[in-house]
């Protein structure tokens, strides 16, 4: 056999095979579909199939397309959606979408049949609903524009009868009514059906030798008189599409009015201060000043112990190109037992296998004590907040997670997926920042005050009043430098000491020896506490159209169908 032969053979194979894989395996002999418009804004389909199942079948599936993007009067874009309700099959099991399942999509299947039988041979099916918002109110007629029967069907049609029911007291000349046939886009009216309009009822069937395949529609567009369907428009129209806005804005409006009334701190005059209120440690400092328990205040209490002789602190200069610095604590002596349980809980889970420990070892291991540590601390400090206000912030809380779990629902299913979007990161947002609905008592307002004067002096200080805190108390860097990086204010802090020919602390060593200036202790020091605090709370990753024309398939009711 020559090539061109076998290539001629292999197109045939190619082309029966083909057809083999796209051969339908139903057809439908006889298609009725009755319409009935009614005035107050909808209308009524009943679908009708003879049809025959050449294997063995469950049923069929019926696709209703429910979104559509059409260009207005005004050739502005819009996007329509209609409502499919009352959906019935007589006699047949069938799986239907909710009204929030509409919403959810832009089609709608109905499933008709049961997994459990198989049917063969001469089949009936009758299909029936209510269509709703599918009227085009345009200024010179109302348009009826309805897919008979859609183009995505996956059988032929060998018959097709149509009857459209229409309100009382309506005519129609042969100027307002068009039925157009064929592949999808052709705008010429058909031929292929005969037509008539009398008694208020608007029918059609096909011709003899018309047979409607995948891929081919059935579109009729009816322009009824202005004024005989009644449009259905919203109230307010800006409710119907950003309706959610206000309920996101009350929801934070409703957040302010607690915060305000129950959160808000009484006024703290801020009272300069040289020193962190007295006997107080940099965590609680931390806390106080923005109501939160952040990692880096229970980081602060490192230097903090380092300055009190407790441990100290060497920056390990790994040698390689990939390899990366790193810093050892070395602890001199016990942690008072007396000290606050969230320092117990940090100091003794940092040396529970020794006295020495490399932060790199607590790497996906230390998150869980430091997540017990900021609930110790937050703990504690409720001692400076009226307990009235942390019963009112629980409460507000809660109620804010259960009016959240409804509002997403409502705002799926009325507004869809941006409005319930947006209602999450709402919920999220204030539930981050409910921890500032909890107010100080009259001792934690007079402490904030003495906070703020602390801080605002570590901003503005000035070499000469630095110069004579150091002369009364040479020490005065090293004890103050713990709660300036709670402040998360460390580097400002050291950069004013630059030049004041201050030695660095001797319980911070760097792998090539003491630290000889402060700048370069500074640098030091603030990259080896940004690298303990990502390692101290790093875990594990888990697994983890329309107008004045139409066309055939151009109108509502787009889709189709198939067996299964």
């Amino acid at each position: 056999m020559s090539v061109i032969m076998k290539k001629i053979v292999f197109l045939i194979l190619l082309v029966f095979g083909q057809h083999q894989i796209f051969a339908q395996d139903f057809s439908v002999s006889s298609y009725d579909v009755d319409i009935t418009i009614h005035k107050e804004g909808y209308f009524d389909v009943v679908e009708k199939y003879d049809l025959n199942f050449k294997i063995p079948k469950h049923g069929i599936y019926r696709n209703i397309q429910t979104s559509y993007e059409m260009l207005n009067e005004a050739g502005e874009q819009e996007t329509r959606k209609i409502k499919l309700s009352n959906i019935k099959v007589p006699g047949y099991n069938f799986e239907a979408p909710s009204a929030f399942g509409q919403k959810m999509s832009n089609n709608l299947q109905i499933k008709i049949g049961d997994a459990a039988i198989y049917l063969e041979g001469p089949q009936q099916y009758t299909i029936s609903y209510r269509v709703e918002n599918a009227f085009l109110h345009e200024s010179e007629a109302i348009q009826f524009y309805w897919n008979i029967k859609p183009s995505d069907w996956d059988a032929p049609f060998h018959k097709i009868n149509f009857r459209i029911h229409l309100p009382d007291g309506i005519e129609l000349s042969s100027d307002e009514h068009f039925v157009y046939a064929g592949r999808r886009g052709n705008d010429t009216p058909t031929e292929d059906f005969e037509t008539r309009f009398a008694n208020g009822e608007f029918s059609g069937v096909s011709k003899p030798d018309l047979v409607s395949s995948g891929g081919e529609a059935v579109t009729v567009l009816l322009k009824l008189p202005l004024g005989s369907i009644k449009e259905i428009k919203p109230f307010w129209p800006f409710w119907t599409d950003y309706g959610w806005t206000i309920i996101v804005a009350l929801y934070f409006f409703v957040f302010y009015w607690i915060w305000r009334k129950h959160g808000k701190d009484d006024h703290a005059t801020t009272t300069t201060s040289y020193y962190p209120p007295k006997g107080m440690d940099p965590a609680m400092v931390g806390f106080l000043i923005d109501d939160s328990g952040d990692t880096h205040d229970l980081i602060a209490l490192i230097p903090f112990w380092a300055s009190k002789g407790y441990l100290t602190i060497e920056e390990i200069d790994e040698k390689g190109w990939f390899a990366k610095d790193d810093t050892k604590l070395t602890k001199l002596k016990e942690i008072n037992q007396g000290a606050p349980l969230y320092q117990r809980q940090v100091f003794n889970g940092l040396f529970s296998d020794g006295s020495e420990v490399l932060v790199s070892s607590l790497k996906d291991k230390f998150y869980t004590t430091m997540g017990k540590a900021k609930s110790s601390l937050r703990d504690a400090a409720q001692k400076y907040y009226i307990n009235k206000s942390r019963r009112i912030r629980n409460y507000t809380m809660i109620g804010f997670a259960v009016t959240f779990c409804i509002l997403v629902l409502v705002f799926m299913f009325y507004w869809g997926f941006i409005a319930a979007a947006a209602i999450t990161v709402s919920f999220v947002f204030l539930f981050i920042m409910g921890q500032f609905l909890i107010k100080k008592n009259e001792k934690g307002t007079a402490i904030l005050s003495e906070l703020k004067g602390f801080k605002q002096f570590i901003k503005v200080a000035e070499e000469n009043k630095l110069k004579m805190l150091l002369k009364e108390d040479p020490s005065y860097f090293e004890s103050t430098m713990s709660y300036a990086l709670a402040f998360g204010m460390f580097d400002k802090w050291a950069k004013k000491f630059d030049g004041l020919n201050l030695q660095p602390p001797t319980w911070y060593y760097s792998s090539t020896g003491r630290m000889m200036s402060m700048n370069h202790f500074s640098k030091s020091f603030t990259n080896s506490i940004k690298s303990t605090q990502s390692t101290m709370i790093s875990s594990p990753s888990s697994s983890g159209s329309s107008g004045g024309g139409g066309s055939s398939g151009g109108g509502f009711g787009g889709g189709g169908g198939g067996s299964w």
